[in-house]
């Protein structure tokens, strides 16, 4: 925020110094006036003043009110008519994997990127590759994030030959922007030990050239997570460190005060516990390592409801299927238009066994974790759902809120389903900015596209619903989940699903207070009531004033942890 539009004065002017002020009794202690205040608390929706002491707000309500209760010397801050909100809470994200984006060769597409065609890919990364000699030097790798094949001129995969042509010294990796598949040249193939003679893993695939078997570059699911993970296995702890502290950064830009790190391995649990020792994290996270291969990092004291150095492990995350957008999401009836090489009866597939899926939120439930589960295409939540349905049968009713992370395809029988259950859906509605002319068109077809993330489902049955935006997958942009969410324009300009959306007030709701919930902080956080934690979001207009079709255009100008400015635009 400019100097111009935030106006800090002390309480009592030229008279208070005269008389010798008081010292601030922290640096973060202030009132907030002079623009909306948006509290998310159906009790008091709106406020004229906030004031903060301490790292926590102390009241909220009239300026008088406030003004009393915050006393001679106090901070007064101005918001002049810029719009004060609760920070945001990230429902699902992935916060040391959008470090790793962070310091990536940008291949996304517009809006975000330049990554149009594989020419422009291979353009843009030869760049990257000129201006980080040190990092090649160092690790012997380069690295690409964010491609899209729906967005690509070519409408499909570069492959290795290609990236090939990039460098065929270096081992070269592009990380498709779902996080699901990606693309190897030779030396990288190489170098992870994958041939013409190595076999699809369980849940993945390489794809192979045409009337071959030699692999094409092409690599889904476990098939790509493998092959990156001994790629990524050169960086060290300075690496990591720095993708840790870079991903909370790009978090805190967009007004979050608290981020997730889904799917964390235990290595990348302990690397977080020592940024956080080492006082690296800015915002809070909290993290949900994998149920299937890092159970031996969710115990106390890491395994906790509070935060040691702004860190703490909230339960286990496992993932079901794949993507949508990349056509492994595992759907109940055949994609609309089948990826390359499979037939028409082609539904996807489950990246983990079904009777491991069961038995992994069983052991959840046994051991009172919280579990987050991964299941975009219908056939997985049915998993999910049967799952959770077992569990509590098997073990007893019980406050442990599990989640269902995107839902894309959730039908409306799974809907009632969650709610009978009490999973929290958490939504993707970005979706239907960035894929929603690709889901109508090729993955979903017009019909069930119209229904993907469906808000409006959840809204109508009167259910709590969380939206995010799957970082690095998206880039953590608040401001696009909340547009996405209440207009469901497409890129294109259609409307995906108009009964589907939801009012402005719902849908930062689903941002701020009902995440809160889902991580069990709802006392600290998600909403602006005297006691919880001074986590703002300053924005540069009211969003519940301003024109659905124009959300977009808002910016975050300034984010507050705990009363302490942490970005500020």
């Amino acid at each position: 925020m400019s100097r111009g539009t935030r106006r800090d004065v002390m309480l009592g002017g030229a008279a208070a110094l005269a008389a010798g002020s008081r010292a601030f009794a922290a640096e973060g202690d202030a009132v907030y006036f002079g623009g909306p205040i948006l509290t998310m608390d159906d009790a008091r929706p709106r406020a004229e003043a906030l004031a903060v002491r301490g790292g926590r707000i102390l009241a909220v309500g009239g300026r008088d009110e406030v003004m009393a209760k915050a006393g001679r010397g106090a901070r007064l801050v101005d918001l002049g008519g810029r719009a004060l909100l609760p920070g945001f809470v990230d429902p699902h994200g992935h916060v040391s994997f959008v470090g790793l984006q962070a310091i990536s060769a940008n291949l996304l597409p517009a809006p975000d990127g330049e990554g149009d065609s594989v020419a422009a890919l291979q353009r843009v990364t030869r760049a990257w590759i000129e201006a980080n000699r040190p990092f090649i030097d160092r690790y012997k790798l380069v690295m690409g994030f964010g491609y899209d094949d729906s967005q690509l001129r070519e409408l499909r995969h570069p492959t290795r030959r290609e990236l090939d042509e990039i460098s065929a010294e270096v081992p070269v990796l592009f990380i498709h922007q779902s996080g699901h598949l990606g693309v190897a040249n030779s030396k990288a193939l190489e170098t992870a030990g994958i041939s013409a003679a190595t076999p699809d893993p369980q849940g993945g695939v390489f794809r192979r050239e045409p009337g071959g078997r030699e692999p094409n570059g092409v690599m889904e699911e476990h098939a790509f997570m493998g092959v990156m993970g001994k790629l990524l296995s050169r960086f060290d702890l300075d690496a990591n460190l720095k993708m840790i502290a870079e991903g909370v950064k790009l978090y805190t830009r967009y007004g979050y005060t608290t981020c997730q790190d889904g799917k964390s391995s235990s290595g990348g649990v302990k690397a977080l516990q020592l940024a956080a020792s080492r006082g690296m994290l800015t915002a809070d996270v909290v993290a949900y390592p994998d149920v299937l291969t890092a159970t031996d990092v969710v115990v106390p004291p890491l395994l906790s409801r509070t935060y040691a150095n702004r860190f703490r492990v909230g339960g286990v995350k496992l993932s079901i299927d794949g993507s949508p957008q990349g056509k492994t999401a595992w759907l109940s009836q055949p994609y609309y238009v089948p990826p390359e090489g499979q037939s028409a009866a082609y539904a996807g597939y489950p990246a983990v066994p079904v009777d491991q899926c069961l038995a992994a939120i069983d052991k959840a439930f046994a051991n009172g974790w919280q579990i987050l589960v991964h299941a975009n295409g219908d056939a997985a939540i049915d998993v999910l759902i049967a799952g959770v349905r077992e569990a509590t049968r098997k073990h007893g009713p019980g406050d442990r809120r599990p989640v269902l992370i995107h839902g894309q395809t959730a039908r409306e029988d799974q809907v009632d389903a969650c709610k009978a259950l009490g999973i929290i859906p958490s939504f993707f509605p970005m979706h239907t900015f960035y894929w929603g002319d690709w889901h109508r068109d090729s993955v979903l077809g017009p019909v069930r596209a119209e229904n993907i993330s469906p808000t409006g489902w959840a809204l109508r049955r009167g259910m709590m619903f969380t939206t995010h935006h799957d970082a690095p997958v998206a880039n953590p942009d608040s401001i696009r989940v909340l547009s996405a969410t209440v207009t469901r324009r497409t890129r294109s300009g259609d409307i995906l699903g108009p009964h589907q959306r939801v009012p402005v007030d719902v849908a930062l709701k689903a941002m701020t207070l009902w995440p809160a919930y889902q991580h069990f902080e709802q006392e600290t956080k998600g909403s602006l009531v005297a006691g919880k934690l001074a986590d703002f979001a300053l924005l540069s207009q009211d969003p519940t004033a301003v024109d659905p079709e124009k959300l977009a255009s808002l910016k975050v100008v300034e984010t507050i942890k705990e009363g302490v400015s942490i970005w500020r635009g």
